[in-house]
């Protein structure tokens, strides 16, 4: 059985300046600690939201390392496999259907090898969200996700179910949102109907705690987010050395994970989904 592990996006904020993947696993107990991935761009080449394969065997990722004559910058989905040693390889870039001179990212995988990610059009704003069918040895072309998955003003980083039964999608400019940007729930039938999207309320989302990074471990127990929640400080502890700690430490405002039981996602489920 492999080992217990975690692999997740570092970045110093606010402008990515270095942003690379990290990764550590849990040896006798206990969490070693974490360790940058070694098909590492190094420094300047963003690497970021990893998400593994079914049977764990290869990692897609966002990166911005050049590919041929494509100078460093472009956002494209790439992928890495690891032999039966555990060993990572080379990692390639995913190529046509799924990247273009646009930007892709976040993918999320099914458990028929089906692709979710978010590609914006270059020089866009606007992201939207697509997935990408597996046939033949390949992916396929690309199909823009309904409205219902392609919810409020912009959305991104659309975490899939592996069975496909629901998506959750980070959103903006939505009209119940406790924030600028919360987490949304979308479910997916056997025929490929979408319902509509459902906050996922507040044990998630919080006033002035935006989100976008959402991810269900395997077992289907536990989710996984990052959100910038802060705690408040009184008046009589608004000093300096108040502020160091707050620095240096998780609720400072600033992107941290967070984990919750996923049971509750089934409550929010509608009837015929």
């Amino acid at each position: 059985m492999r080992a217990r592990e975690v692999y997740y996006s570092f970045s110093s904020y606010g402008n990515y300046t270095y942003a690379t993947i990290l990764f550590t696993r849990e040896e006798d107990g206990r969490w070693l600690p974490p360790e940058i991935v070694p098909f590492s761009g190094g420094p300047g080449v963003l690497d970021f939201e990893p998400a593994f394969s079914a049977d764990g065997s290869k990692l897609y990722f966002l990166s911005t390392r050049p590919d041929g004559d494509e100078p460093v910058g472009d956002q494209d989905i790439w992928m890495v496999e690891r032999n039966e040693f555990g060993e990572w390889g080379a990692p390639r870039n995913l190529g046509e259907p799924v990247n273009t001179d646009g930007g892709e990212f976040f993918p999320s995988l099914t458990l028929d090898g089906t692709l979710y990610f978010t590609r914006n059009e270059k020089g866009s704003a606007l992201n939207q969200i697509f997935r990408a069918r597996w046939a033949d040895g390949k992916f396929q072309e690309p199909e823009l996700l309904p409205e219902q998955v392609n919810c409020g003003t912009n959305r991104f980083n659309a975490f899939v179910a592996p069975d496909e039964s629901y998506v959750i999608v980070p959103a903006i400019g939505m009209p119940d949102a406790y924030d600028g940007a919360d987490y949304y729930i979308v479910f997916r039938d056997n025929k490929d109907h979408w319902s509509e999207p459902v906050n996922l309320g507040a044990v998630v989302n919080l006033d002035n705690a935006r989100g976008w990074s959402p991810y269900v471990s395997p077992c289907g127990e536990a989710f996984f987010f990052m959100a910038t929640r802060s705690r408040e400080i009184k008046e009589a502890d608004w000093n300096y050395e108040t502020l160091k700690q707050l620095n240096d430490s998780p609720n400072n405002g600033n992107a941290d994970i967070y984990w919750v039981n996923a049971g509750f996602i089934e409550n929010l489920r509608p009837d015929g989904f």
